[in-house]
């Protein structure tokens, strides 16, 4: 299968990091260069601007994966929060799109990156994948919980 979306995965952890971008390749993304950096992630995207951002909260150098998402959603790039840290995605529900917690797995992540870009693109077919929590109150039935 070839998608063709461009993914930028900005994660800390670099052996999580790398198995979520092989299976996301294997899937038929194209993934960026894997960054752990916020100055090195927003380079990237202002050099490819990519369809979707895997941003996890807490990066190198304690760097805030929600100041970045931030950046991002100014730059028109849509966040996936990629952490553990569930109510602190959930604060910064209004710079992502949704989040998915820690731990997930690779396949998980596939599933998430494709209703994601489904629904950014206004298909609604797919069901969410369990444990996908959707930052958005247009999508029937997928209202954040309240915090």
């Amino acid at each position: 299968m070839n998608r063709g979306e461009i993914l930028l995965i900005v994660e800390d952890e670099i052996l999580p990091a790398m198995a979520l971008r092989d299976e996301l390749e294997d899937a038929g993304y194209h993934v960026m260069d894997l960054t752990d950096r916020h100055q090195e992630a927003l380079a990237a995207a202002r050099g490819r601007k990519p369809d979707l951002a895997l941003v996890n909260i807490e990066l190198q150098g304690h760097d805030d994966g929600i100041e970045l998402a931030r950046e991002l959603k100014a730059m028109g790039v849509p966040v996936l929060f990629i952490s553990g840290q569930v109510s602190r995605a959930r604060s910064a529900q209004t710079v992502a799109i949704g989040s998915l917690p820690k731990p997930y797995s690779a396949l998980d992540m596939v599933k998430a990156v494709d209703y994601l870009l489904r629904h950014q693109a206004g298909d609604e077919s797919m069901a969410p994948p369990p444990g996908l929590e959707v930052f958005d109150e247009t999508a029937p039935g997928l209202k954040p919980d309240p915090v």
